[in-house]
């Protein structure tokens, strides 16, 4: 017996894309079947006709639960960062169903249930399914790092590392947040301990001497307004850094991706990776996808910021490329959003915010952008927004997937909805780099679980719908270019 059947749309499978009717009974997905076949006695019947079904996005890269931890930023007094339960709101309204956070790896004592402890603000606060990469810094000792398998037995098979403190000494913030870089004896024992173990390593990669030696230029030549940031994180600190990164994957055997990629430097790394066979992918953010640094020029041109830094407008055009043959695996927001006041308080190199937020906006933007301009499949679609992050992540097939036995995760998009971005259309703070943005087609049901989410504008669904969920990774992903 079947408890929902999404009837009359164009379903996005892996075997492609056809006009099925899908069942679910309870949290999975039961049947995908030809139109009328299905039976219907008792189910809850969805008309998705003239729409596309896709499975629910996956975001792999929101800092929630920083956010709620002592000593997070914050340059405005009384203008609360976003946690969890900001974070999942939107990305509900906006078709994603998993989001991915970061959790600190603690040195000592039981690391999974610190990694848990840092989650909890995730409890009672989640719209949407969870789970989080798991940090390390040059703060971790090397027994810290040894016990990385304690950490894969419990579902967390992701790593994420920096190769910068991003900021100069006195732009940093001393707190519980996550973040640091990972100094180069320390990264080749996490990228050993990644590979003995099935793990992927995530990599925000910058060299960090540049970066710094940036700044300091900077300050010398008068370039210190926030709108010069692309100087300081510039192409040249991404190509050093992915490339060293890349030599040391090779020595290693570690799958790895480089999350939030910004120029046409790093793309032509990962693509030279992966052309000699290595495990490497790319994350692109949805800000890169759309803007260019000419946009800090803006009077609040602030609020397009996340590091590293948007780039110019040939290096957008390549990450379209890039995106488009493959080489760029799968879109991300780098979400950890705040008030329009506090974003746009940093007026200089240092001070200006980093975080993004388009979490809500990422898969009608994407759709837009890639399938109604640019010609993308909707099977490629479905890959970048949801698909290959769940291969790569550990979620798959549990999720990612419009399959048999799969979790019953859905957005179906409306390719009828022409609008102009407001603000108004939005459910999460009080601006959006988007407002004003011209899409056309947008979620407009989304399902978490077989539990209907969002419909029609209304929320359905609370924070206590979602849950944390273990993830495994299939070593296929870890050993070539699987997608």
């Amino acid at each position: 017996m079947l408890d929902m059947i999404i009837k009359g749309a164009r379903v996005v499978t892996p075997s492609g894309v056809g006009e099925w009717d899908v069942g679910v009974s309870g949290e999975k997905i039961a049947a995908v079947g030809l139109p009328g076949l299905l039976p219907e006695e008792n189910a809850t019947i969805i008309d998705a006709a003239g729409k596309i079904l896709v499975p629910g996005g996956i975001e792999t890269h929101a800092h929630a639960a920083a956010n709620m931890q002592p000593g997070a930023r914050q340059l405005v007094a009384g203008t609360p960062n976003a946690g969890p339960a900001d974070h999942s709101l939107g990305a509900i309204w906006g078709g994603t169903t998993t989001v991915i956070d970061f959790a600190p790896v603690p040195n000592e004592g039981d690391l999974v249930k610190g990694v848990h402890d840092y989650l909890l603000p995730w409890k009672g606060n989640a719209y949407t399914d969870y789970s989080t990469h798991c940090i390390y810094n040059n703060g971790n000792t090397p027994d810290a790092i040894s016990r990385y398998g304690e950490l894969i037995a419990a579902g967390f098979p992701s790593v994420k590392i920096f190769t910068t403190d991003i900021r100069p000494p006195e732009g940093r913030v001393n707190s519980l947040t996550p973040g640091g870089k990972l100094d180069a004896g320390r990264l080749h024992d996490v990228m050993t301990q990644v590979a003995k173990h099935d793990g992927v390593l995530a990599v925000h990669g910058e060299d960090d001497e540049l970066v710094m030696y940036n700044y300091l230029l900077a300050q010398q030549r008068g370039h210190w307004d926030w709108h010069n940031v692309h100087l300081i994180h510039s192409k040249a600190v991404e190509d050093l850094a992915f490339r060293s990164v890349v030599r040391l994957a090779e020595r290693t055997g570690a799958g790895m991706y480089f999350v939030h990629v910004t120029a046409s430097d790093g793309l032509d790394v990962i693509s030279e990776a992966r052309s000699r066979g290595m495990a490497v992918y790319g994350e692109v953010l949805t800000l890169a996808l759309s803007f260019n640094c000419d946009r800090y020029k803006e009077e609040d041109g602030m609020k397009y910021h996340t590091y590293p830094s948007l780039k110019y407008e040939d290096d957008r055009q390549h990450l379209w490329k890039g995106l488009l043959r493959d080489d760029l695996a799968f879109t991300a927001t780098d979400s950890s959003f705040t008030t329009y006041l506090d974003k746009i308080a940093g007026r200089n190199v240092v001070d200006v915010r980093g975080g993004n937020i388009g979490i809500e906006i990422r898969m009608g933007v994407n759709y837009t952008e890639a399938v109604v301009k640019q010609g993308m499949s909707l099977e490629r679609y479905a890959d970048i927004t949801s698909t290959n992050a769940a291969k790569l992540l550990g979620l798959y097939p549990r999720k990612g997937v419009i399959a048999v036995g799969s979790d019953a995760d859905f957005a179906i998009i409306d390719p009828s909805v022409k609008k102009a971005l407001n603000i108004n259309d939005l459910h999460v703070r009080d601006y959006s780099p988007w407002e004003g943005w011209v899409v056309e087609g947008w979620p407009t049901t989304v399902i978490l679980r077989g539990k209907v989410m969002v419909d029609n504008g209304q929320l359905l669904g609370t924070g206590d719908d979602g849950q944390l969920i273990p993830r495994r990774i299939n070593p296929t992903v870890l050993n070539r270019p699987a997608f």
